[in-house]
């Protein structure tokens, strides 16, 4: 197809194609002629992953590039996944104080609960930072439902892998899990606010809201 044909297809501006292949997140067209190029089948579907993943997943250009190349990448699954997170989890801000103690308490919370992370994910630090803030607003007791919170997203977590497992293409499957953890991210806020809703409608008596 040409690329006018890509746009109306995708829903993507043919400048705003063109911008992403300049900057290597789409593969050019094959080169019919001079000023000619045509796009396979491929490109819609690489069009319609980066949409989703600055649209909805809010990712920048250069966020969406490192997740790209773990999408392209030919390591093991796993790595691709780590190697996702680590381009979609951005950098800690804040130095709250008693950082250490969190750091020291998201630990305790992966040993306990026996999860084969390395504490050098940067979920890891973000937790951290997050706890400390907890901390330091004055809601320090948070830290009491952390186990529950561990235990619905382990549940999540399988979930979210059984789904992806259905896929039988290695290519497939790996787009699978870093649009996962991108987006799905999106899905989980959603759905606890509306979990929250429904909580609080029952606990304190008020209608749908």
């Amino acid at each position: 197809m040409r690329i006018g044909e890509l746009s109306r297809e995708t829903g993507v501006a043919v400048p705003t194609i063109k911008y992403y292949v300049r900057e290597g997140l789409l593969p050019a067209g094959r080169l019919t002629s001079p000023n000619q190029a045509v796009y396979e089948e491929s490109h819609a579907r690489r069009l319609r992953l980066i949409r989703g993943l600055m649209e909805v997943g809010g990712l920048s250009v250069v966020a969406v590039r490192g997740v790209l190349a773990a999408v392209d990448s030919p390591e093991p699954v796993h790595k691709v996944l780590g190697a996702a997170q680590h381009a979609v989890t951005p950098p800690v801000g804040g130095d709250p104080g008693g950082l250490e103690e969190a750091r020291h308490a998201v630990a305790e919370l992966v040993r306990r609960r026996g999860w084969r992370v390395d504490l050098a994910n940067p979920s890891v630090e973000a937790m951290a930072v997050t706890l400390a803030t907890f901390r330091d607003i004055g809601h320090g007791a948070f830290e009491e439902v952390l186990d529950d919170y561990a235990e619905a997203c382990e549940r999540i977590a399988h979930a979210d892998l059984e789904f992806v497992g259905r896929t039988a293409e290695v290519d497939r499957l790996v787009e699978s899990v870093v649009v996962g953890t991108v987006l799905g991210d999106a899905v989980l806020a959603a759905m606890r606010r509306l979990a929250h809703v429904d909580a609080s409608a029952r606990r304190f008596g008020t209608g749908p809201s």
